[in-house]
């Protein structure tokens, strides 16, 4: 697989470097040091040296580029023009249980623009990239989402709801409603980015989900697009954390999905 932009070059080294913490990691679970930072939601000490190992990485590269993380926020906001968002462990809960389902996100913003993406499960050692432009691929095959045009017969996956959220119940009413609708029960793995990652393999035919994080789908946005995909996104504020709402699917289904599920609660 050709890496062609020096950035994704950048991020896919940092990310090997911080996987083997990871995985030595996921070995220890026991020893790990956890705390919650709200309903539902936990960070580890895990989250935090892969998070360190990534940002160390990226800034000695690029000291100016500004950062978007989850542990610790943002860092050299002030440069509007290339960023980096990154999710150390997207599936914390996952990993903290020992189930082998998680994985580290990063992705590069240009102007606004999503330029690089990288989504990496150390335990499968499977590798999805994207550049723009430049095509996604998972290790060193190519991807491209499902061609099942029937959203009957699809494979969909879901995620959410917050436990604090005020739509949980607008939210479960959905989910029942969207699970009457496909002859398939839907899936719920707990990680977004490989949700999102699996759309642009073609392992699922389509993913929703409402109020996420950045971190959590800026890297698998743009590899789903790169397979092939349709991405509906609500515009991101940082300032609402909690607010990003998504529909992926292939090209043939998404237009029937996004009349269900795709409401303005």
């Amino acid at each position: 697989m050709k890496l062609n932009k020096p950035i994704t070059n950048l991020m896919y080294k940092a990310c090997m470097k911080a996987s083997k913490v990871l995985i030595r990691d996921f070995g220890e679970i026991e020893k790990l040091q956890v705390s919650m930072k709200g309903a539902g939601d936990f960070v580890s000490s895990s989250d935090k040296k892969v998070e360190k190992i990534i940002i160390n990485e990226l800034i000695k590269a690029h000291p100016d580029y500004a950062i978007f993380s989850e542990e610790a926020g943002s860092i050299n906001e002030k440069n509007k023009n290339n960023r980096i968002i990154l999710d150390p462990i997207d599936g914390t809960m996952n990993f903290l249980n020992g189930i082998p389902h998680f994985a580290i996100s990063i992705a590069y913003e240009e102007n606004n623009e999503l330029i690089s993406g990288i989504i990496f499960d150390p335990i499968k050692n499977e590798l999805f990239v994207a550049e723009k432009g430049n095509g996604a691929y998972l290790n060193n095959t190519r991807t491209r989402v499902s061609k099942n045009k029937k959203l009957k017969e699809s494979i969909l996956a879901t995620g959410g709801p917050n436990p604090s959220s005020k739509k949980k119940e607008d939210i479960f009413n959905e989910f029942v409603s969207l699970s009457s609708s496909v002859s398939i029960p839907v899936r719920k793995f707990g990680s977004a980015a490989l949700d999102l990652a699996y759309v642009a393999c073609g392992r699922f035919d389509g993913y929703w989900q409402w109020e996420l994080n950045l971190w959590d789908v800026a890297a698998g946005i743009l590899i789903v697009k790169e397979s092939g995909g349709f991405v509906d996104a609500l515009k991101f504020d940082d300032k609402l954390p909690r607010k990003r709402n998504i529909i992926a699917s292939n090209s043939l289904i998404h237009e029937n999905l996004s009349k269900l599920v795709l409401k303005k609660y």
